[in-house]
């Protein structure tokens, strides 16, 4: 187990090794990643006294792997990583790394909170570092990608030139590709599409989760950096017919969670062409859809995962 102490360790030996290599790049030597599928956002089991169930999250995984997913996103907003403390995101990655085959993408929530990040000399921020070294560990407990969240807390400072700057310094650093994540329901900040073209040409961002919901900026986001080897996943299987029909490659969906195959079937509809199919079945996916996402939503979809996985 990743105690703090490790943790400890680890985050100043990175600090030390970054603030020395500032102006260098990861090993990553642009390579790219295919994050064509679909994805169910894992959520994260606690125990009746609060604390993360490791075992539980272990026989989630193995269960969910019976489905034909690409992979599994751990750490993202149905992870509720802003709870965790690092030594658990670490932990939760690392765990999940060994319950999950080696021929499923593991992609990390890596996100940490950032204050304003531009300034004269175009100086990393503490908080970006942070971002930085939580990746990198990431990377060292096994995920194949990051996907990482927009800085929100200043989100009247977060300008396409600060939050250009932020994902470049993240990219730069982290020894495997960086999935970029827009969620404003959950930041109250979109990444808007001028930044998203922009980071599509650095060679270690591989794509973009967006979550807001707009399909019409899908497609424009899709057209705009169609000449980059830049993929699009849309964040709900509420709108994921549509996202495919418009040059999405998959999704991370919630729903997917619960009723992983349907959504799975979606997507090969999807891939063969079949349409009409496909719309039948997004129609009888929108409520289900809908119920995961209202109210409680993390309590409902842990409850129904319980029930369907299980």
């Amino acid at each position: 187990m990743l105690v703090p102490r490790v943790w400890s360790s680890v985050r100043q030996g990175l600090s030390r090794g970054l603030s020395r290599n500032m102006g260098g790049r990861a090993s990553w030597e642009g390579r790219k990643v295919d994050i064509a599928g679909i994805y169910p956002p894992v959520t994260t089991p606690f125990t009746a006294t609060a604390e993360v169930d490791y075992g539980k999250l272990e026989e989630n995984l193995h269960k969910l792997g019976t489905f034909p997913f690409k992979g599994f996103v751990v750490q993202g907003s149905n992870g509720e990583f802003p709870f965790l403390t690092s030594s658990e995101r670490l932990e939760m990655v690392s765990r999940a790394r060994q319950a999950v085959p080696k021929d499923k993408l593991l992609i990390a929530g890596s996100g940490c909170e950032c204050e304003a990040i531009m300034s004269r000399t175009l100086e990393m921020a503490q908080a970006t570092q942070a971002t930085v070294e939580m990746t990198v560990s990431m990377a060292q407990v096994g995920a194949d990608a990051v996907m990482v969240v927009t800085p929100c807390y200043y989100r009247g400072r977060m300008s396409s030139a600060a939050l250009i700057h932020h994902y470049t310094k993240v990219a730069d650093l982290s020894p495997i590709p960086v999935v970029l994540y827009s969620v404003p329901a959950n930041t109250g900040l979109d990444l808007p599409v001028d930044a998203v073209v922009t980071l599509s040409q650095h060679p270690n961002i591989v794509g973009l989760k967006d979550s807001a919901g707009d399909v019409t900026r899908i497609g424009l986001i899709v057209h705009k950096t169609r000449k980059q080897d830049f993929q699009v996943l849309a964040g709900s299987a509420g709108f994921l017919l549509a996202s495919y029909a418009l040059g999405a490659v998959g999704g991370v969906c919630a729903l997917a969670n619960v009723l992983g195959a349907q959504v799975c079937q979606l997507e090969r509809l999807c891939l063969t062409g079949q349409w009409e199919d496909a719309q039948k079945l997004q129609h009888r996916l929108i409520e289900p859809n809908t119920a995961v996402w209202s109210g409680a939503q993390k309590y409902a979809l842990k409850q129904a995962s319980w029930v369907i996985v299980t």
